[in-house]
This record gives structure tokens, sequence and C-alpha cells, in this order.
């Protein structure tokens, strides 16, 4: 009986802490597709779930950090959703590809337009972004999460160095290490590599045109003397032979 007991207690302590882990992990993230490399663009997801039993998601919003503005930003559309980018002035000017960028995008709206997220269900609101800085180890995007009975989930609380995760915490996308270069490494990278295989192809072809060409020069130079041989031969053969008749 108290095995029992102790079993059917230890059980239900089980339950509530995974209850626990899942409420408090269910809140909305950013992940790359792949890697979000400094200084380089990426495809990023915003993901959505929905924590409520009685209430559906209608909205979201979310906010560009403005130490770190990104100035290309690019929502993938999102059926049953409607995407509004706002943009705002900067105070100091992106330089971009050797332009002068005055403004970037300050925040990125989704909105139901016959689309929601039902009690149980999640969505993901994809965006390709950059170019990320190279300055920076992590973004913080603060969103604002809207259910269909008006209430306002602020995800927006920054996690502090060696503190516990906050109640409502903003998504964080974390930044890899900055590849060669995004842009023109890479492409340059490969560029100079098709080049020198081309000369490399180019020079064995020409050492192969050499070898060929030497090759037939000496099969020549052997025909000609062995035929020079055998036309030696012949013309002693004959002299020999006239000798034999004469006698």
């Amino acid at each position: 009986m108290n095995v029992s007991r102790i079993a059917l207690a230890g059980g239900v302590a089980a339950s509530t802490v995974l209850i626990l882990a899942g409420t408090a992990s269910a809140h909305v993230s950013v992940q790359p597709q792949g890697e979000a490399a400094k200084g380089g663009y990426a495809v990023i997801n915003f993901k959505v779930p929905n924590e409520r039993d009685d209430a559906s998601t209608t909205k979201l919003e979310v906010n560009f950090p403005t130490d770190h503005p990104l100035a290309s930003v690019m929502p993938q559309p999102v059926p049953g959703w409607d995407i509004k980018v706002t943009t705002s002035k900067l105070a100091k000017p992106l330089d971009m590809h050797g332009k002068k960028i005055n403004e970037a995008v300050s925040k990125v709206t989704w909105t139901a337009d016959g689309g929601k997220i039902e009690p149980g269900r999640f969505q993901q609101f994809p965006l390709s972004v950059g170019q990320l800085p190279e300055d920076a180890d992590q973004l913080v995007f603060k969103a604002i999460q809207t259910y269909d009975n008006k209430e306002v989930v602020r995800w927006i609380e920054e996690q502090k160095d060696g503190a516990e995760e906050p109640e409502s915490p903003a998504p964080v996308l974390k930044l890899t290490a900055a590849a060669e270069d995004a842009h023109g490494a890479t492409a340059a990278s490969g560029s100079d590599s098709a080049d020198k295989k081309a000369t490399d192809d180019h020079a064995k072809d020409e050492q192969t045109t050499a070898s060929a060409s030497s090759s037939s020069d000496t099969t020549a130079r052997v025909l000609g003397i062995v035929g020079i041989v055998i036309g030696v031969a012949g013309v002693a053969f004959g002299v020999l032979a006239g000798r034999r008749r004469t006698a």
C-alpha cells in the first residue's frame, strides 16, 4: 500500500514537472534555417505556439532591434495572414554595398485574414533578413501576441546574464561566426578555383600534345633509321648476288 502511494505521488510530481516545463517553453521564439552568420543574410522563422485552450492567436507583431538595424527584410507569404512591413528613418545611415541606406525595417506585423492559430497548434512566420551585424553575437526581437479574445501577451523581457529565464522572454536570434564573405569571397574563391582548374587542364593538354608530338617524332626517326638499315642491307645483298653470278 505504501509503495503504491509513493509511486502514485511520484507519478503526479513528474507529470506536474512536465506540464510546467511545457508551459514555460511554449513561447514565441526565432530560429534560422541553417545558420545566421555575422555579416551575411539568413532566412529566419518566428515560431508562435498557442498557449490558450479557449482562444486563437490572430496577430503577431515583431519589433526589430534599433541598435543593429536590418535594411533588408522580406517576408514569405503565409496563407491566411496579411503581412505589413513598417520602416523607420535611421539616425545614422547604413552603408550597404556602396549605397547609403537611410531607412530600415522597425516592425513586421502578421494579422489573421482567414487564418488563425488554434489551441494546441503553432504557426511559423518566415523572413529573409540581412545584412546581419558583424559586431554582435545575437539579435533580440520583441514580440507581441494577440488572441481573438483581446488578450495580449508581450514577449519583450530580455535574458540577464546568470539569471533565470524571464516569464515572457523576447525571441533571441543567435549569430554564428562570420563566413569568409557572404557575397564576394566565396564566389571569388570559386572563380579562382575554376580559373586555376582551367589553367591546369590547359597545361595538361599542352603536355599531352607535346608528349604525343615527341612520341610521333621519335617513332618517325626510328622508322627512318630502320628504313635506312633495310636499304643498306638490300644494296649489300644485291652486290653480293651480282658477284656470285659473275663468278
